[in-house]
């Protein structure tokens, strides 16, 4: 078993190394032409499945917020054509996904009260994008799913008694202890990557400690923060702030240099 465990660590540290914007190592197994092409497929079914918001002022303002945020991206993604598309949908969701596409939904627009909040949250999911997560995700399951397979093989192999309680415990082991951390870095990485983002378009970036205070007060974060894919509001508020004078400094740049959004509802 020691074996088995040490070759699916080694493959994951020679296949697929690369480094996530805040400096973290990751693995990434897909490439970006595969990702991209999953982003499309899965965007292009949401919008075959969901009702899509056609009020001109509402769409005018959600494309003008992403467009400010677009425009600070690195090359390899402001040169990419963006779609934005609003959903109706009552929960207080937004995401963005490999292939420039962004989606917004109408209940989100109850709770981040203006456009310094909106373009935190489309910030903090454009930085998913950016960050490399839905191929690390990915990659991690795949990977995981195979050591657990090999892991199966040899107890199976030795005869090992107490197969499928050992088997269970690790299959709970690889999902409070890799796959729910796993999510919350990713969280905490796309809050800092989307709050400078947000910051160098302009944006006033403590209005992200706003807009996490509101989602709290609507019942965000009631699962205990070990159980949950996602920080708990207080921590993800602490993390926003210790963080705020280095994205200060960028709103000040920004200030200085004329970007000053006026994207209105």
């Amino acid at each position: 078993m020691k074996k088995t465990l040490i070759a699916f660590v080694t493959l994951a540290t020679l296949v697929g190394c690369k480094t996530s914007p805040t400096g973290r190592t990751q693995i990434a197994l897909y490439s970006d032409t595969q990702m991209n092409k999953m982003g499309v497929q899965s965007f292009e079914q949401l919008k075959a499945d969901k009702a899509i918001n056609t009020d001109v002022k509402i769409n005018r303002y959600v494309q003008c917020v992403a467009d400010n945020v677009i425009s600070v991206l690195p090359t390899k993604y402001t040169n990419q054509q963006w779609e934005v598309v609003v959903f109706e949908d009552d929960s207080a969701n937004a995401f963005a996904l490999p292939g420039g596409k962004i989606g917004v939904h109408t209940g989100l627009l109850k709770i981040a009260a203006n456009q310094d909040q909106l373009a935190t949250v489309l910030g903090h999911e454009v930085g998913h994008v950016i960050a490399e997560h839905s191929n690390e995700r990915a990659s991690q399951g795949n990977l995981l799913q195979y050591s657990m397979q090999a892991t199966s093989a040899v107890l199976q192999t030795q005869n090992v008694k107490y197969q499928n309680e050992i088997m269970s415990a690790l299959g709970m082991g690889a999902q409070y202890g890799v796959v729910l951390p796993f999510s919350r870095t990713h969280e905490t990485e796309a809050d800092s990557i989307g709050l400078d983002l947000m910051a160098k378009a302009g944006f006033n970036p403590k209005e992200s400690v706003t807009l996490w205070q509101n989602m709290s007060k609507e019942g965000s974060g009631a699962t205990p923060e070990f159980l949950s894919t996602h920080p708990a509001p207080t921590s993800r508020i602490s993390e926003l702030r210790s963080k705020m004078p280095d994205a200060m400094k960028f709103k000040n740049v920004a200030a200085k240099s004329g970007l000053k959004p006026g994207c209105k509802l």
